[in-house]
């Protein structure tokens, strides 16, 4: 009986330190067909979570069991994953398991350091002021950079960053591009104004509830605010928000404007590429590929109608994939959503007037370079402009290996140095 208490002492003495061995960080990377997918788990006594960087995801819930073999068993409810691995005393090797696939992944001590050798450190030969607004019940902070000698004819841009909310630097996975473009411009006498996107940094804010036209609407009172300061005042905006750098310009806005990455073609097309790009990189059949998009066709055009979605036909869908889809159809049931599927700019690019540089990347997974270049070259027909294409560019515009959205956190650059030139040189043209 005795030897019997001692094994069982024994025991969960041995699982205590098992469990207080592996508490802190740990860190690996799942390899995706070819692409490096990090995570990185926090084991603590109290709770586990996980992080996946390159999808910006941090503090997913998870939970954690040492089993009695010492395996470490990991479930990450939250999408569908587990992760089983035992300690050799320097690494926790075993798979990550999700959708019905299996991926070998090894665990090492430590969190994932990341270098970003663009951002700006000061001290800076340029000066910066603080300048905020108020819009539609929200206030907005803001940097103004002014360039030495700045005065009323220095020209000016506000930048508009990319869906999602964002600081005025739109900084994602690390990177600060607008706070790169901004210090380019101003060394080169070029004064910017970027500002935190609405709701940025305010409890139980939901971005979902606002439209492009919300923030086109934003963007407008930024430029008014600068035209009070400057002779020439500009929009330079990425993503989505080149799209709102388009729809001021149709309605004679900006004196000029820049756009990265816009989004020219319909929203409903563009989702559906980018829905296709993201479900074909899951290796799946071309019928299956066909099947599921069908499906995500069917629910655009019922969001994009203003109606529910009610009853959607998964017949030849996988089990697997159903429920990502059906999850997916309800996350798109917002009022953003149905109004960037009813965004279609190129309609009206022939009321542009003003001069446009529009650059694209042709490894954009996002917004298809090709489809949009051809939009933006047919459509403008009233304006000086110039369209250009930087070949193994990204939507970032990074150079990349496959253009993917997980490669943007493992990138060191920021922004292609050729973009930030043809960006600075366009502009002195003016």
């Amino acid at each position: 009986m005795k030897s019997t208490r001692l094994l069982f002492v024994m025991l969960w003495a041995w699982l205590a330190l098992s469990v207080q061995a592996q508490e802190g960080a740990w860190k690996g990377e799942l390899d995706f067909q070819g692409t490096k997918l990090p995570l990185v788990f926090h084991f603590a006594d109290n709770g586990c979570t996980m992080d996946s960087p390159s999808q910006g995801a941090k503090g997913i819930p998870a939970q954690r069991e040492i089993l009695a073999d010492g395996t470490v068993r990991v479930t990450i409810a939250a999408i569908g994953a587990t992760f089983e691995g035992k300690n050799d005393g320097n690494a926790i090797r075993g798979t990550f398991t999700q959708m019905g696939m299996e991926f070998p992944l090894i665990l090492m001590p430590g969190t994932l350091q990341v270098n970003r050798p663009q951002t700006p450190v000061p001290p800076f030969p340029y000066r910066e002021e603080t300048v905020s607004f108020a819009n539609d019940g929200f206030t907005f902070e803001g940097t103004l950079v002014l360039p030495v000698h700045c005065d009323r004819n220095t020209p000016v841009v506000v930048m508009v960053t990319g869906s999602g909310l964002q600081n005025r630097d739109e900084e994602m996975f690390g990177h600060k591009p607008f706070a790169v473009i901004a210090d380019a411009l101003a060394r080169q006498g070029i004064a910017s104004y970027r500002y935190d996107d609405r709701g940025y940094g305010l409890e139980g804010y939901q971005m979902d509830a606002y439209t492009t036209g919300d923030f086109a609407s934003d963007a407008q009172v930024a430029l008014r605010l600068m035209r009070k300061r400057f002779g020439k005042v500009g929009v330079l905006g990425h993503s989505e928000g080149g799209t709102i750098a388009l729809m001021m310009a149709e309605q004679g806005m900006p004196d000029f404007i820049v756009t990265l990455a816009a989004m020219a073609a319909s929203g409903k097309e563009t989702l559906m590429r980018q829905n296709r790009a993201s479900m074909a990189s899951l290796g799946l059949s071309q019928g299956i590929l066909d099947t599921c998009c069908a499906v995500v066709q069917q629910a655009f055009e019922v969001l994009a109608e203003g109606k529910k979605v009610e009853q959607l036909s998964f017949e030849g869908v996988p089990a697997e994939l159903k429920l990502v889809l059906e999850s997916s159809v309800k996350q798109c049931d917002t009022p953003y959503l149905r109004y960037l599927l009813n965004v279609d700019v190129s309609k009206s690019l022939d009321k542009v007037k003003c001069p446009v540089l529009a650059l694209n990347g042709t490894k954009d997974t996002q917004v298809d370079c090709a489809s949009n270049i051809q939009v933006l070259e047919s459509g403008l027909i009233n304006s000086r402009h110039e369209i250009k294409k930087f070949e193994g560019l990204n939507h970032l515009f990074q150079h990349c290996t496959t253009g993917s959205v997980l490669e943007y956190q493992q990138i060191e650059e920021t922004i292609a140095p050729e973009v930030l030139q043809a960006i600075i040189g366009w502009l002195k043209t003016l």
